[in-house]
């Protein structure tokens, strides 16, 4: 009986006991570990919950450091850096009395790279919960309560735009900076504030909004203006206005201006939505990013990304230890194929008109000058335009914005070597073709009612390829085009481009419009239809760039050289090979040649002494209807150099309303274009 005491006794100790340990464990596993809370803390961290975050630290901490500037001091410095994807891993814990100490490896990526580094948290147990015993060397091992982190940015350089001389156009260097000293406005304040209004274009109100602004002193330099670093006379006359300070500063600037803007373009501040498409690639608020043209089609290439150090510093700004460096990375210089001279020769000469200039070398394909004018002044933009300056430009009539290089337009009687070529290169016409016809005007039959086909000079000898391209026949055209027929035609032009995406297929920098032959994807072209596109007119549109390549390949055995602006070395390449054969090109050239040097060609007046020039004039109507006496006319002349000592040149030329100039349509474009060979 007493051993069965003795027994029960016993199991009763070991059930207490195991009663008892298994409490302990269940309390110790429901126990948050130090490691744990150091868990918690990062967490909080990376969801940037900073109030929180506040919550996890000691007793005493708090009485270090207040919510409101635990929250500001962690919010600056990880905010300020980008800090984000924070991790801690621990390798050790030590316990000292009530105090923990964990030793870890913390990593964070940063806007200047990853930044990572051994360090010890201490932890308190209060309320049994641990607290972390904080003060900021827990966000950086070698920061003190009193120091700073500071990012500073290591400003790359945008690469520059060059011509194939190495001639700058873009490039980065400075501008001036006008800005008002308010405390030296003096007694007339007034009064020198209106001076400064009516010399910059900036209102009054703009001024006066800008020096009353709450961080201005009185010794505060307030800019309002920028101004081009040459314009020296406007700088003078505000210099003699108390108050006036002017500095220079750094900024894109555009050595050619108008001669070249649409091509080029310009920069400016990134907007609100290209900062969210750019999310990801190292663009901040400030970046500076191409808005237009050559600009923003390299953009991926000049854009120059900005380094970045992170670095602690003392109190007084002195820098203590570097953190984190990425290298900024300069943008890469483009080099174009233009001649800048060209490209100045050319705009100044059409300054006044409405229409475009494309020069190309016929044997590589170099563009040597993309003219569009009216224009603009890239540099405007880089300056900052007045809201004035802003509508003037978007509402004026002759379009200064509109790149007409890029766009696609009728052209007239230039299209009828075209219509040659393929003609004689399909074999539906040979250089003894002849249509019998007499007189200025002809329609096939009674069919086509009162509508005809007119052109403007009567002529002797057979009606045949070689006469019709001197004399400009729209008759002959028009007869050969429905010789040739539509299907012939229509895959005679397919075979050279037209309908299809040519800036593409080259790689051109810039978007510019298809050339086309119908205004459906259907060619649905009737007779008389067929017969305008012969000479030009009907639904025939080609971009002056595509025409340029279409035209080399009189010049190259048929072949049409691809066109290209960044400057490159290496063979020729093609757009199309064999566009026409070597036969139908060598005799349209020698046709066109004639055009220039025939006495009765519609282009004598472009004969230059010493210089072989192949061209065809053009007069493009733009008529809604027969009875249209309202629409107005485009005058064209392409042409091209033969055999010019490695100096030729293939000019396609173009003005709209040539109607109003009295030297006349092609001609008016002839003066133009011969400014290139008289010096």
């Amino acid at each position: 009986m007493k051993n069965k005491k003795i027994v029960i006794f016993a199991i009763v100790i070991i059930v207490v006991i195991a009663i008892i340990v298994g409490a302990l464990y269940i309390v110790n596993r429901n126990t948050p570990k130090p490691e744990e809370a150091l868990g918690t803390y990062i967490s909080l961290l990376n969801e940037q919950k900073y109030e929180e975050m506040y919550n996890m630290i000691s007793e005493y901490s708090k009485t270090q450091i207040s919510q409101e500037d635990f929250i500001k001091r962690n919010k600056n410095i990880y905010e300020g850096i980008d800090a984000y994807d924070i991790k801690v891993t621990p390798s050790e814990t030590t316990k000292d009395g009530k105090t923990y100490s964990i030793k870890y490896n913390e990593s964070m990526s940063t806007s200047a790279g990853t930044i990572s580094f051994e360090n010890i948290a201490k932890l308190v147990r209060e309320n049994k919960e641990y607290k972390i015993s904080w003060t900021s060397n827990m966000i950086f091992p070698e920061l003190r309560n009193t120091d700073k982190v500071r990012v500073s940015t290591l400003s790359a350089k945008r690469g520059e735009i060059l011509d194939r001389n190495g001639a700058k156009l873009a490039q980065n260097g400075s501008i001036s900076s006008v800005g008002i000293v308010p405390g030296k406005l003096g007694e007339n304040k007034t009064e020198n504030i209106s001076k400064i209004s009516e010399l910059t274009g900036v209102s009054t109100d703009y001024i006066n909004t800008q020096i009353s602004a709450s961080y201005v002193k009185d010794d505060t330099f307030v800019p309002i203006k920028k101004v081009s670093a040459d314009n020296t006379e406007l700088k003078s006359k505000l210099l003699e206005i108390p108050g006036i300070k002017i500095t220079s500063v750094d900024a894109r600037v555009y050595p050619l201006g108008e001669e070249a803007a649409h091509l080029i373009g310009y920069v400016q501040a990134i907007s609100a939505e290209e900062l969210k498409q750019k999310e990801g690639k190292g663009y901040n608020s400030s970046s500076i990013i191409g808005k237009a043209g050559l600009e923003q089609a390299y953009e991926d290439t000049l854009r120059g990304i900005d380094g970045t150090e992170i670095y602690i510093a003392d109190e007084n700004g002195n820098k203590l230890k570097t953190l984190a460096t990425q290298d900024k990375k300069d943008g890469t210089d483009v080099k174009l194929t233009i001649d800048s001279g060209i490209q100045k020769n050319l705009y100044n000469q059409m300054k006044n008109d409405k229409g475009f200039f494309v020069v190309m070398n016929p044997t590589t394909g170099e563009l040597l000058a993309t003219v569009s004018t009216p224009s603009y002044n890239s540099n405007d933009f880089v300056l900052g335009m007045t809201s004035s300056k802003w509508e003037e430009l978007n509402n004026d009539e002759s379009k200064p914005l509109y790149n007409r290089f890029l766009q696609s337009y009728c052209p007239g009687s230039t299209f009828k070597p075209i219509t040659a070529a393929i003609g004689l290169t399909s074999g539906k016409l040979t250089t003894d073709t002849t249509f019998n016809y007499s007189g200025l005007k002809w329609q096939k039959n009674s069919s086509w009612g009162d509508v005809y086909i007119t052109t403007l000079t009567a002529y002797n000898g057979p009606k045949n390829v070689a006469n019709a391209l001197i004399h400009s026949d729209n008759i002959f055209f028009g007869q050969a085009a429905m010789q040739i027929g539509k299907d012939t035609f229509c895959s005679g032009l397919d075979k050279l481009g037209f309908n299809e995406d040519v800036d593409k297929t080259i790689g051109f920098p810039l978007t510019f419009k298809k050339s086309q032959y119908s205004n459906s994807e259907k060619a649905d072209m009737n007779e008389k239809q067929l017969a305008d596109s012969g000479y030009g007119q009907g639904n025939i549109l080609v971009n002056p760039i595509h025409m340029a390549s279409i035209y080399s390949a009189f010049a190259n055995n048929g072949n049409m050289v691809k066109p290209y602006i960044e400057y490159k070395t290496g063979n020729t390449e093609y757009l199309k090979e064999n566009a026409f054969t070597s036969e139908a090109a060598n005799t349209v050239k020698d046709d066109l040649i004639q055009v220039v040097e025939n006495p009765e060609g519609t282009a004598t007046d472009m004969k230059v002494p010493g210089v072989t020039i192949a061209g065809k004039t053009g007069t493009a109507e733009l008529k809604n209807s027969s009875t249209d006496t309202e629409s107005g006319t485009l005058g064209w002349f392409d042409c091209f150099t033969v055999n010019n000592n490695d100096n030729d040149m293939l000019i396609i030329g173009m003005v709209e309303n040539t109607q109003n100039n009295s030297s006349g349509g092609s001609h008016y474009v002839i003066k133009k274009i011969k400014s290139l060979f008289i010096k």
